[in-house]
């Protein structure tokens, strides 16, 4: 299948009402229609509230796959258009079970690396109104992933999308994505990971963190 861009999407964090309680998100991005530069560490015009989970060079660009959407239409009863995810790139032909940790695309004049998973978290179910969201995301595999940025330039909606690298370990989205959700007594799946380079730092750091919990209680 052919990969392209089906939406480009952008937002500034707003606040809004969870559990009766103010909330700030940037998952209320929209389309947005013309070229728009791409940075080192996000979209002009885009932002995110939780600086700590969300954005920075490792999660520049958040994608998710357009052939996910007509399950979740399907699942939730209701229409969800682009963006629906909180993406800024919503793209046609990059599953997570066929793109690989270190893959590098050519994105209109960006060049964009894979970095890891999109872990899901509750700000998907307040946009939802679903309380379980995250652990729906994670039990279907329908994630999305972040791009890092390695040479910046402008994108837009019409921008050709093409594969420069296929990383040669060919560790997918979706299987750092499962030892996210079931890894932590998996010594060999973690040391995988692990000398994984392209993987990001923070995703790392946690991998790094279950397997010297799980050394010392075996020690």
């Amino acid at each position: 299948m052919s990969m392209r861009i089906v939406s480009l999407n952008v937002g500034k964090p707003i606040t809004v009402d969870y559990l009766g309680k103010p909330l700030s998100t940037g998952i209320y991005k929209q389309p947005v229609e013309g070229a728009v530069f791409l940075g080192k560490e996000n979209f002009a015009g885009d932002g995110q509230a939780d600086l700590v989970h969300h954005g920075g060079a490792d999660k520049a660009v958040c994608a998710y796959p357009l052939e996910h959407y007509k399950y979740w239409a399907s699942s939730l009863g209701k229409e969800m258009p682009p963006a629906s995810f909180g993406e800024n790139l919503t793209l046609q032909g990059l599953l997570e079970d066929q793109v690989s940790i270190g893959d590098v695309f050519r994105v209109g004049e960006a060049v964009v690396q894979i970095s890891q998973p999109r872990y899901p978290c509750f700000k998907l179910s307040q946009k939802h109104g679903v309380k379980d969201m995250p652990a729906r995301v994670l039990n279907t595999g329908y994630s999305g992933f972040y791009f890092r940025v390695l040479e910046e330039g402008e994108v837009s909606a019409a921008s050709p999308v093409t594969r420069l690298e296929a990383h040669p370990k060919g560790i997918t989205v979706r299987e750092v994505l499962l030892l996210m959700k079931d890894g932590r007594k998996d010594e060999s799946g973690l040391c995988r990971m692990l000398e994984l380079e392209e993987l990001s730092s923070s995703v790392k750091g946690q991998f790094a963190k279950w397997l010297e919990a799980l050394r010392s209680s075996s020690s």
